[in-house]
């Protein structure tokens, strides 16, 4: 089986172009992903094709479980099919089919060369059932405008209050006061990911605001760990911030892989920009 490695902000996958949908891709994931015995990423991406939108995308985190989307993923996809020729050189965006709705990504180009790819991650979500989350507005000091904002829970005696967002997966972002660097993610995310309120377990993301239009973050990611980022993190985190009046329409966020760009009106869909690289290609031997 022929396999590409690629990257976004060290956010790392393994893409496999395929049109077989009943192999056992979870068993495959938890294997591929491996980073000791396999070739190692965060999660196994399959292009497929799709007959809503230009391609089909599905995600199988590393503990083999399947993901409803992926920002840093789908960009990453998206520089494959253009670098592999599946589009024609003068295609500036494509659509791609996913468990979370169809997703578009434009390319960025200089002088007919890929710099940039950017993803629109759809609108965010802020009911409970969404999320999903089981909690009702105003309980538990929530403080719902239009949104779940600032859930507080203390888990393993750190405080915490949490932003409650799906960007078609959920997510519950965390703003400290400190440095993202000393807050104990090792030990507070799992705990935070497997909270009995999220039926569906949920991403971690702590963020700190540095300024009006830059954060930094660190992302305990379902189902993986924590990632070197996380392009649906960032979304939350940039949607979460902006509710709370710590930011503008537009953020970078830092993240240890690297920097995600985020653009949201408030109102609309969340675009992601950031790198997306190929690392190296090789073979899969079952």
């Amino acid at each position: 089986m022929d396999f590409t490695k690629m990257q976004g902000a060290a956010n790392d996958y393994v893409l496999v172009e395929t049109v077989d949908t009943q192999r056992e891709w979870s068993k495959l994931a938890i294997a591929m992903c491996d980073r000791h015995l396999g070739i190692g990423a965060d999660s196994l991406l399959l292009l497929l094709p799709s007959d809503k939108a230009d391609f089909r995308m599905r995600i199988f985190d590393a503990d083999g479980s399947e993901a409803e989307t992926c920002g840093n993923g789908i960009r990453c996809l998206a520089k494959y099919v253009f670098d592999k020729g599946l589009i024609s050189s003068g295609v500036d965006e494509i659509t791609v089919e996913t468990l979370a709705g169809i997703r578009k990504i434009r390319y960025e180009k200089k002088d007919g060369k890929l710099v940039k790819t950017w993803a629109n991650m759809g609108k965010p979500e802020f009911s409970a059932v969404r999320i999903p989350v089981v909690i009702k507005p105003g309980e538990g000091g929530v403080v719902d405008i239009k949104s779940m904002l600032c859930y507080k829970v203390n888990v393993d005696g750190v405080d915490l209050a949490l932003n409650c967002i799906s960007m078609g997966n959920p997510h519950a972002v965390h703003f400290c006061r400190e440095p993202v660097s000393v807050f104990p993610l090792s030990r507070i995310g799992p705990q935070v990911e497997k909270l009995p309120i999220f039926p569906n377990r949920v991403n971690f993301e702590v963020a700190h605001v540095l300024s009006v239009e830059h954060l930094e973050a660190r992302v305990w990611e379902r189902g993986v760990g924590e990632t070197m980022a996380c392009g649906s993190g960032a979304c939350a985190i940039a949607v979460a911030s902006r509710l709370l009046g710590h930011t503008g329409p537009k953020v970078d966020i830092k993240l240890p892989g690297g920097t995600l760009d985020a653009e949201w009106n408030g109102d609309g869909e969340v675009i992601l920009g950031g790198p997306a690289e190929t690392v190296f290609e090789g073979k899969w031997t079952d």
